[in-house]
């Protein structure tokens, strides 16, 4: 099993979904699914036909599909298998006591502990089964539901509780999950994925998970009343999802696109829990009868929660009913008996529990990875360090709606007087690299070249503003324009999170405007609040960060005209209409052209102010194995979390 999460979502710093069960659910045969298909499918359809933001749709025979359609198998994979050939071409630079004697001081160093720490056990024997992981999650996860998640915490929860059919490995390749299905098609010409799931399947409480759950769970995320705009994102492309037995399940897309393989990749939640909760209910939140599913949510993966703290800690204990049918070992087995949620916000206090052993990893950030804190003989007795590029890049987010932003010739002196420099070297030490941009240099849609990274021109800056009209036109040493027969001047508020990292960034662009006559009143703000004003779009400008999606398709949702997550209400014809040309082209270099040039016009349009990629900097307790870094960090991808294990005492 592994990380099940629909990674068609961009989210601040992500990241991910899977699932838990008992009883065996029954396959009807082949004379009963001929008989009941098109009443099943029906009855799905009709249960929701008024509630859902979906044409009518009356699914055909599944007889009627297999006669008409061409089927090519997709993959199917056990991503820990995968990993285990992967890792049988590649040998350890050092040996494991070698590794866990260095110190993580260069590239090289880096390079020979993840040969030697990041590899899975060669034997069950390696392995202590019985251990308990204490890891770290740096906000609390608001909810148990997983088509409520929208934090990175919440992510990481569910990635262990959740149930998913489809994942992706660490190239960023599609795959659906063998230990839920048994096998995974699509339709020659577009239009159709067609999935039989394994009949071994079941919830915590025992009952079966099915196909019928998949279908709710997709009637769900359609219906308006049900407050989950960044699931629904992409699952709204989908026509429908038919059930016609409890193991076979045919998704139909409404037109062809080589998006269409992400789109299908939803959060599952049981049928028999919510069906009747969320008519009383939409926002399945309010209800005390979802109140007290919060505390003890019915999961559908290998982990269950047994206890849950408000603000302090989540408790997770392996399923064996969900790896074991009849004392038989059916999927395998996870590496930790327990895992433990530790809520710890303040990075520095996160740092001070991992070098106390009251954790066993956690993120760190430059200054924490560069400085003495991580490079000390009191940091190296119980731990150790790595890094990876990450494909998360950060930025200031400009309101195009506001009359300060609207002229792109303001976002590009926005870009020219901030110091660039500044920040990645004396902010960041120099370990982060400038980004350019919403894809990664190394990533396949990426432009290959011709963008370069802004630096700090102050004259440039200023004449761009001049050219705007934004001047100052009585001396006072602020510069201001007359809008609409009104003069205004040039001071704005930019949100900025809490964290000491964002804050510092924001307050150097806050110095660097007050040289050329703009003020920038920085407000440190909580992150749901600062994210609630991104999505009313009651703000000036922002500092955030978006992790990558699976499929560059997903950032039309930041860039596109009118889209949910385009906070900073941009709108270019020519980038909307090149989105839906790469929602066209199955040609993988054609289509990598297509985001490249969208790569290049937002870019110059300064849609953002990109500021740097946020590598993977990561503590480790040196009790720990199995990690291994991707562009989406050493968890959120498959087998990602689950390659992790404890080395016997």
């Amino acid at each position: 099993m592994m990380q099940r999460i629909s990674f068609r979502l961009l989210v601040l710093c992500i990241a991910i979904m899977m699932g838990c069960g008992k009883s065996k659910s029954v396959t009807p045969s082949a004379d009963s699914v001929e008989s009941s298909s098109r009443d099943a499918a029906a009855v799905d359809s009709a249960t929701v036909a008024e509630e859902v933001l979906l044409e009518p749709f009356d699914p055909p025979k599944l007889e009627e599909l297999e006669a008409s359609v061409t089927w090519v198998d997709q993959r199917v994979v056990d991503t820990l298998e995968l990993r285990r050939q992967a890792e049988a071409n590649t040998k350890s630079l050092v040996t494991v006591d070698e590794a866990l004697k260095l110190r993580n001081d260069s590239p090289e160093a880096n390079k020979k502990i993840l040969s030697a720490l990041g590899r899975l056990p060669d034997s069950d024997a390696d392995v202590d089964w019985n251990a308990t992981l204490v890891r770290h999650l740096n906000g609390d996860a608001k909810s148990m539901n997983p088509l409520m998640a929208n934090s990175t915490s919440e992510f990481e929860v569910h990635g262990l509780m959740a149930f998913g059919v489809f994942s992706f490995d660490w190239e960023m390749k599609p795959l659906a999950i063998a230990d839920v299905t048994v096998s995974w098609q699509t339709s020659s010409d577009g239009m159709y994925d067609k999935v039989v799931l394994r009949d071994d399947l079941t919830w915590s409480d025992g009952k079966p998970i099915t196909a019928h759950d998949v279908v709710f769970s997709f009637q769900t995320i359609m219906n308006p009343k049900v407050p989950v705009p960044a699931v629904r994102a992409g699952t709204d492309e989908l026509r429908w999802v038919a059930a016609y037995d409890n193991q076979t399940l045919v998704y139909f897309h409404k037109k062809p696109s080589p998006t269409n393989i992400w789109n299908i990749n939803f959060p599952v939640i049981p049928k028999h829990v919510y069906e009747e909760s969320v008519k009383e209910d939409p926002t399945m939140a309010n209800s005390e009868y979802h109140i007290k599913l919060e505390q003890k949510p019915v999961c559908g993966g290998p982990y269950i929660i047994t206890k849950r703290t408000q603000g302090q800690e989540i408790v997770l204990e392996r399923r064996d009913d969900w790896f074991k049918k009849d004392g038989k070992l059916v999927r395998p087995l996870r590496h930790f008996k327990e895992i433990r949620c530790r809520v710890i916000e303040d990075p520095n206090t996160a740092l001070l529990a991992l070098r106390a052993g009251e954790i066993e990893e956690t993120i760190l950030n430059p200054e924490q990875w560069i400085t003495e804190q991580t490079n000390n003989d009191e940091f190296y007795a119980k731990n150790t360090k790595a890094t990876g590029t990450q494909w998360v890049e950060f930025h200031f987010c400009w309101n195009c709606d506001t009359p300060y932003f609207s002229d792109k010739r303001v976002r590009q002196a926005m870009s020219y007087a901030f110091d660039h420099r500044e920040m990645l070297d004396k902010l960041f030490y120099g370990l982060y690299e400038p980004a350019m941009g919403p894809f990664h240099a190394s990533a396949w849609m990426a432009p290959k070249q011709g963008l370069k990274p802004y630096q700090q021109d102050l004259d440039k800056a200023e004449d761009l503003l001049d050219e705007a009209g934004w001047e100052d036109s009585d001396g006072d040493g602020i510069r201001d324009k007359t809008i609409g027969g009104k003069k205004i001047n040039f001071e704005f508020t930019l949100l900025s999170s809490t964290t000491p990292n964002s804050l510092k960034v924001s307050e150097l662009l806050k110095q660097n405007l007050d040289q050329i006559g703009v003020v920038c009143n920085v407000k440190p703000t909580e992150f749901t609040v600062l994210q609630q004003l991104e999505i009313e779009h009651k703000f000036h400008a922002a500092m955030g960060g978006w992790g990558t999606g699976t499929d560059p398709d997903t950032t039309i949702n930041i860039f596109g005209t009118g889209e949910n997550r385009n906070f900073g209400s941009y709108s270019n014809k020519e980038v909307d209409a090149l989105y839906e040309a790469g929602r066209k082209e199955f040609d993988p270099v054609k289509r990598a052209a297509i985001y490249a040039k969208i790569h290049e016009i937002v870019y110059e349009d300064q849609v953002y102010t990109w500021l740097f990629w946020r590598n993977s900097f990561y503590g480790f307790n040196k009790a720990l194995r199995g990690y291994k870094f991707s562009p989406r960090g050493p968890y959120n991808y498959g087998p990602g979390f689950d390659s992790l294990w404890k080395a016997v005492p």
